[in-house]
Formats: C-alpha cells, structure tokens, sequence
C-alpha cells in the first residue's frame, strides 16, 4: 500500500456536525456532505519556511501538531502567492519529492525537492527553484491542477487570477501553453479548486463584496458561473479545499486576524448546495500562503465537489 507522507493525507468518517463560523452556515439542499474529514495543509510563511498541519472536520475542528515541512525552501520576503503541493512517492518507496508553483516578487517559479524517508527531512541539495516567466506580480490566486486516470497524467493545466481576468494554460513542466483569459472577475478575492475532471476544472470564490460562487472553467468554451451564497464570505483572503466524499472540506482564512474556519460543503448545486460551518480552528495562523497538501500521483486523491 501507498504512504502519504507523515500520514498527512487521509479521508476519516466519524459524527457530528453544526453551524458556526464568521460566514452564513445555511443548509438548504438535499444532499448533505459527509460528517467528518481531514484536511492536509501546507502553510508557507514570509521566511520561506512550510508548516504541515492536519486540519480535522469534528465539532469543534481539531488540529493536529504543526511539523515543519522544510526550511528556507525560499528566499525571504519574496511569495507573494502559492499553488498546491503536490507529492509523489519514490519508486523505490524511499521517501517522497514534491513540486509546488509559487510567484516570488513578480515572477513565477516552479518550486521542487527531495524529502528523506515519509515525513523525513528534505535534502538541501535537492531544493530548486526554475523560473518559469515574470508579470506576475498582482496575481492573487494560483493553483495547478493535474488530471489522472488511475496513475496516468491525462490534463495538466495552469490557473491564476490577475486584474479582471481568470487565465488558464496547458503545463508541461516550466513550460506555459495554449493560454485562455476569462474576463469579468475583478470582483473575485480568491478562490480554490474543488473539483477536477477530463473536461473542467472548478473553482468556489468569494468576492469582496461578500458573495460565494462557483466557477467552472471547461477545456473548450465559456465560464460557467453560479451563486452558492450572496453574502458573509468577504472576510477570507485565503481559501483550501479537499476532498470529502462527493463534497468538500473547505478551510477559510482571515489573514488580517488569523483566524482560521471549516466547512463542509456539500456537491455543488448552486444556492441548493448545503453548507455547514464546524466552527474556527483552534490555532492562530500568520503565514503568508495557504495550499492543499496532495498525491498528485493517484486518481483517488482528486477533487469531486461539483
């Protein structure tokens, strides 16, 4: 069998769920989301050093200890945002390597290294940074998102959200591709991934205003975008999602207080969508980057709230 690394990726059943938490728990819909998972997180502070901690849905959310995942990964005083992180299992089961997409002042780069052993130190020799272009200074939002079909890679793309626009392009590596703009979301604060599939990707955004939608961007044609909620979100800059049965896991954070939320949010079907709201996480939080700590390997780690 498999290992994640320092057992940080998991899915857990177990009881109990209540409204609570700085935004509006509804729970309108018929299709509640299960009760109880698990959140692996991976937080990057201004350092450039990452904390790894398990976020769990009880009531109230727990926390497991925080770890650290690997020091002076970055220069100083220079993420401005970051994508997910993504694990792959050496093949001789020796430990892991892993890859995440970050802009440092206005360049975005491709972040990879080594880590001894499943939750082991990362190898200093390892750690490389590849730029892969500049112009990205105002991004407020990246993510990478890799579609498999059991262990085979089928779409790899690129999201980001700069000024107006949503922008997606084909990746292979520092290699940017094929890129489409979506105009029309200057409104968007951030967002993050929730679902993945051959043909789209899906992303739940909060706007400054304070309104909740979802985002579909499809490999050929328009956005598709629906409300979930029209008020109460605007207090989170950063936004994590993972996988809980066909719903999610959703973490919101308020950088300006460091607070910390979870949510469990039912499959996505527009105001209809369920919503329930666990209470705040008994931590304060203070990095700078907020992402998803993932198998990016595996088809079983992927997303499927909408």
């Amino acid at each position: 069998m498999r290992k994640l690394a320092a057992g940080l990726v998991g899915v857990v059943m177990a009881a109990g769920a209540l409204p609570a938490g700085v935004a509006t728990a509804g729970t309108a819909g018929t299709t509640a989301p299960p009760p109880f998972c698990q959140l692996a997180l991976g937080s990057t502070t201004s350092g450039g050093d990452l904390i790894l901690r398990v976020l769990s849905g009880t009531v109230p959310p727990s926390a497991g200890a925080s770890t650290w995942g690997g020091k002076d990964l970055l220069p100083d005083d220079q993420l401005t945002v970051a994508g997910g992180l993504g694990l792959q299992v050496n093949a001789d089961q020796s430990g892991v390597s892993r890859r995440q997409y970050v802009v440092l002042g206005s360049t975005l780069n491709l972040l990879t290294y080594d880590v001894k052993g499943f939750g082991g130190e990362v190898d200093p020799a390892s750690v490389k940074r590849t730029p892969v272009g500049g112009g990205w200074g105002d991004a407020r939002y990246l993510e990478n998102s890799r579609f498999n079909v059991g262990t085979k890679l089928v779409r790899n793309s690129a999201y980001a959200v700069i000024g107006d626009n949503i922008m997606r392009w084909s990746v292979d590596g520092t290699s940017f591709t094929r890129k489409a703009t979506y105009p029309g979301f200057s409104a968007v604060k951030t967002m993050t991934l929730i679902s993945q599939t051959s043909t789209y990707d899906t992303f739940l955004a909060n706007t400054r205003a304070g309104a909740l939608y979802t985002i579909r961007i499809p490999v050929s044609g328009k956005a598709v975008v629906k409300v979930v909620r029209r008020s109460t979100w605007q207090g989170f800059e950063a936004l994590v999602a993972s996988k809980c049965g066909t719903g999610t896991l959703l973490l919101g954070v308020d950088k300006e207080t460091g607070a910390p939320y979870l949510y469990t949010v039912g499959h996505a079907n527009g105001e209809a969508t369920v919503i329930k709201g666990l209470g705040k996480v008994p931590r304060t939080f203070g990095e700078v980057a907020y992402s998803r700590y993932y198998d990016d390997t595996q088809d079983y780690d992927q997303l499927s709230g909408e």
